[in-house]
């Protein structure tokens, strides 16, 4: 003699009494409606901007070596899910070259930048410069080797490169900024032939990766205030909905990242109210990127 069947729970009953009754769509419907009235600062994302600073671009290379613990949300197996998807978006490269030529360089990576400039020659005529005399080929030598110490030895240098940041060519080291910029400077302007051997590493935009994200999430920026909103926090917490959050940008006042997912009814309307009130979609936006590298 077979055991009967457990019966339903309750909370599985009064599901499906809603499904049959139409209230879990006209709940999603009304979550949509409430999400698309919020009024919060909403901002498209920013358009970049060319810069000789590596730190001037969105930090997009933070992507592939994402620490899990970069993500915050209620549930482990959502975080886990979205930092998955998150770390396939951008793809690293690595290559080695026997020569480089040095007057390429038109990049620096230099963490406490503010200004702003578009070539080395621009920043080669600042105050920061002064000090930066080259006359002749001897003082070229002694300021090139003042950032690269074995400069006539030939020792490899270290370059970085970013597909939404241009065609440019980032030297990795920062100590003597301002002499290396200006040997680069004097080099072009007389025509100098300067190489080393150099290791490059590449960071594209993975259009696959940003396939597979779109598939499954609404990837949004939020401004800084939602999260302190009672209105938009009631529609993400009251309804216990799934979401997995980001701060990538560590500039103040900078937008965090708000991943629904979308095979969650509740979460997908969420994600599309938040869109019609303002919300930049993260997705378009480096789809945007890809496009202005690619043209």
């Amino acid at each position: 003699m077979s055991t009967p069947e457990p019966p339903p729970n309750l909370s599985a009953r009064l599901n499906t009494l809603a499904q049959r009754l139409g209230l879990s769509g006209r709940g999603t419907r009304l979550l949509r409606e409430r999400a698309a009235a919020l009024r919060l600062p909403f901002q498209p994302l920013p358009a970049i901007q060319s810069s000789i600073w590596w730190q001037a671009g969105p930090p997009l290379q933070r992507l592939v070596k994402l620490p899990r613990s970069a993500l915050s949300g209620p549930v482990q197996d959502d975080k886990a899910d979205a930092h998955a998807l998150l770390v396939g978006v951008v793809a690293q490269e690595r290559q080695q070259l026997d020569n480089f030529d040095l007057r390429l360089i038109d990049g620096l990576d230099h963490a406490g930048a503010t200004d702003h400039h578009i070539s080395l020659e621009q920043f080669c005529a600042t105050p920061a410069c002064r000090n930066v005399r080259i006359i002749s080929y001897k003082d070229f030598v002694k300021t090139i080797s003042q950032a690269l110490p074995r400069y006539l030895a030939g020792e490899r240098i270290h370059l970085r490169a970013a597909s939404w940041l241009g065609q440019r060519w980032f030297w990795a080291g920062e100590r003597q900024i301002e002499a290396l910029a200006g040997a680069i400077v004097y080099a072009r302007r007389r025509g100098l032939e300067i190489s080393l051997p150099a290791d490059i590493t590449r960071y594209r935009l993975s259009a696959s990766g940003l396939d597979a994200l779109q598939a499954r999430y609404h990837v949004l920026a939020m401004p800084v205030q939602a999260w302190s909103a009672p209105d938009f926090m009631s529609l993400l917490l009251d309804n216990g909905l799934p979401y997995a959050r980001l701060s990538l940008l560590h500039t103040p006042g900078a937008p965090e990242i708000l991943l629904l997912p979308r095979q969650n009814a509740e979460a997908m309307a969420l994600g599309e109210g938040l869109s019609r009130a303002g919300a930049a979609d993260v997705v378009a936006y480096l789809r945007g990127l890809m496009q202005t590298t690619d043209s």
